[in-house]
């Protein structure tokens, strides 16, 4: 359904995987961590003017939040004032809703192409997330002749056998009988990704001008819930995925950080002038 995301995703894997096994071989996990880690940094390149586009939603959006509160205490039940009054504020901004719906729609595609395509090295079982993996599960035999995507049979089975610092690439922590192999490299990983994630949230509630208590509720989910979650889930990812996690969450953290320290501080709306007699 998405074959248009997965096939370019794939081919730019394939790409930087082809080009790390010249120096370290094309069965080396090596190889493949470093091709996951820079097809993160190609689809975040691409993907960087809507990001910066997104970014600047959100600023607006947060400045904009205190105004359009004030105008619902205003307006009270008068929805068609209201609906006028918000037109005019964000014509005045240049707010454009599409403007942050559509970036974040790109990234999301990007987002379930990666994973769809390292799900798909290993098809073994089935998977009931939609756009994630296959719906129906493979033998081990018949998934290693598969192809997936732009990669090769062997090219499978490349990846299916290789390790990092002893992990195989396509192990879980609650999937092999090497526990301990896994895990050194898994929960270093898995612990990357939670504190980047937390970080991301915390450097975005220090932007926020003001909260109301469905706000602060939402930013101790985004602080503390969405990080604990990314630790369960490491408990069940293959280790190439977690690899992708820990890049994908710590280039987050940092490409925004740059691009708001560029854009400078935000700035509230200044109060309305008030006439003088």
């Amino acid at each position: 359904m998405l074959d248009f995301v997965y096939y370019p995703v794939a081919a730019v894997l394939w790409l930087w995987h082809t080009g790390f096994a010249v120096p370290f071989g094309a069965a080396s996990g090596l190889s493949w961590a470093l091709a996951i880690v820079m097809l993160v940094v190609t689809l975040r390149a691409v993907l960087y003017r809507p990001f910066l586009a997104q970014v600047r939603f959100s600023r607006t959006m947060a400045v904009l939040q205190p105004k359009m509160r004030q105008l619902r205490a205003e307006c009270g039940d008068d929805r068609e004032r209201l609906a006028v009054e918000t037109r005019k504020l964000q014509q005045q901004h240049n707010f454009n809703v599409l403007s942050g719906c559509l970036p974040v729609l790109a990234q999301l595609l990007m987002f379930l192409g990666l994973l769809h395509v390292l799900h798909s090295f290993d098809r073994t079982a089935v998977s009931h997330v939609p756009f994630l993996g296959s719906s129906t599960a493979m033998t081990a035999a018949q998934n290693a002749d598969t192809a997936n995507y732009v990669f090769a049979p062997e090219q499978v089975r490349s990846f299916l056998h290789a390790d990092l610092f002893g992990a195989p690439l396509s192990a879980t922590l609650t999937s092999t009988d090497s526990v301990a192999s896994v895990a050194v490299v898994a929960l270093p990983l898995v612990l990357i990704a939670a504190v980047a994630t937390h970080c991301t949230a915390r450097a975005s509630i220090a932007r926020q001008f003001e909260t109301t208590a469905q706000m602060r509720l939402i930013n101790a989910m985004t602080l503390w819930l969405f990080p604990l979650g990314t630790l369960v889930a490491g408990l069940v990812m293959p280790i190439g995925i977690l690899v992708y996690f820990a890049t994908s969450n710590t280039w987050t953290f940092v490409q925004q950080h740059v691009v708001h320290r560029r854009l400078g501080p935000l700035e509230p709306l200044p109060p309305p002038a008030v006439p003088t007699i």
